[in-house]
């Protein structure tokens, strides 16, 4: 019998095998999809490490959790910077002191301040996403650069999104397209897939597993059991199905060296139904004749499709809050990850979530 039956090889399931293992702990990880990794897989094509589920950027203040993953294998410093493009113009993202010259002909900051505040829409309570854009970055930029692009992502509009969803992108009046403000950032210099691999040695693997259709049996493998998938799927919807956003994506190797000169482009129009451009060999920096991109494609979640983002709005977040109650009552399990825990999570903040169950669940032994 294994100690631990995790199901789900993504990065979360990943760093608790590993500390598992270390400690003399036996798991088994079972993986619904053919391959481990989760979202954060990667899959070399011609030299270049391909994001096949989207760009992923490694970035953290946590000493020790950069220290840690840099323990399996190495990472190549990157620095990540996006271009939005609106109508065939292109604008620096995060939004700093070189957009607000770009959209307002702004060179200083008390310019850029300027120009916002002449379209600015006061609101001291802001109850939704659009809202809090026209308070805080006026109604030109939030034309540009937000409205379209954020209700193609969410399939909603903004006067249906909650404010803090514009929190994860920075302001700034300095000239700065650093998008991420953390001490260490970089990417693994083949992919992710080798770190994941490397977090699983020592662990049994079974890929192609769908632990909800085979639970009993493989519940019987164990002692205890870590869920990684969706929370509300555990317990069959018996309260209701927790909604999400999926994507569909669609990539192409090209026979020439580069696509568009940047790793991500965001296409902020509504004329355009794809909300970006990825351009891989930029991730890496790969040194080789043909480049391969891919276009993000949101869609809404259905049966069949990965479920990407929880949307954390008022019903959400009530009904997750009731799933979290009969998870903390059920016995032998636990819940973790960004579906098991009906969360948007960066990836530091996933492995020092690992981290900590892993040194809990050690300490009760």
């Amino acid at each position: 019998m294994f100690d631990y039956l995790i199901v789900g090889a993504g990065l979360f399931g990943a760093v608790f095998a590993r500390e598992m293992t270390d400690r003399g702990r036996t798991c088994l990880v079972v993986e619904k999809r053919g391959h481990v990794g989760g979202n954060v897989y990667t899959e070399t094509v011609g030299g270049i490490p391909v994001h096949r589920y989207g760009a992923h950027i490694f970035h953290t203040s946590d000493e020790t959790v950069w220290r840690y993953v840099n323990r399996f294998v190495p990472f190549a410093p990157y620095r990540h910077t996006v271009k939005a493009n609106n109508n065939g113009k292109l604008y620096s993202l995060p939004f700093n002191l070189n957009t607000f010259d770009e959209i307002f002909g702004a060179r200083t900051p008390d310019e850029a301040r300027a120009a916002i505040e002449r379209t600015r829409v006061p609101c001291d309570a802001p109850r939704n996403l659009e809202e809090t854009a026209l308070a805080t970055l006026g109604s030109e930029v939030y034309r540009l650069l937000v409205k379209s692009y954020t209700e193609k992502q969410w399939g909603r509009p903004c006067t249906e999104l909650p404010p803090f969803l514009l929190g994860r992108l920075p302001v700034r009046f300095t000239r700065d397209n650093n998008y991420f403000n953390d001490t260490f950032q970089g990417i693994p210099r083949e992919g992710y897939t080798p770190l994941i691999e490397a977090l699983l040695k020592g662990s049994e693997v079974r890929l192609g597993v769908d632990y909800l259709a085979h639970r009993a049996e493989l519940n019987a493998l164990a002692r205890k059991v870590l869920y990684t998938g969706p929370v509300d799927a555990f317990f069959d919807c018996r309260l209701g199905r927790l909604d999400y956003r999926s994507l569909r994506f669609e990539t192409e190797d090209l026979p020439q060296p580069d696509y568009q000169g940047y790793a991500v482009v965001n296409y902020t129009g509504a004329e355009v139904p794809f909300t970006r451009i990825l351009e891989h060999k930029y991730f890496c920096g790969a040194d080789v004749p043909h480049t391969v991109i891919t276009r993000e494609y949101p869609q809404a979640y259905a049966p069949g499709r990965e479920p990407y983002y929880p949307v954390n709005d008022e019903r959400n977040t009530a009904l997750y809050a009731r799933y979290r109650a009969l998870a903390e009552a059920e016995p032998n399990v636990l819940f973790g990850g960004r579906l098991g825990t009906y969360t948007y999570a960066d990836m530091d903040d996933t492995v020092a979530a690992a981290l900590a169950l892993a040194a809990r669940e050690f300490a009760k032994e």
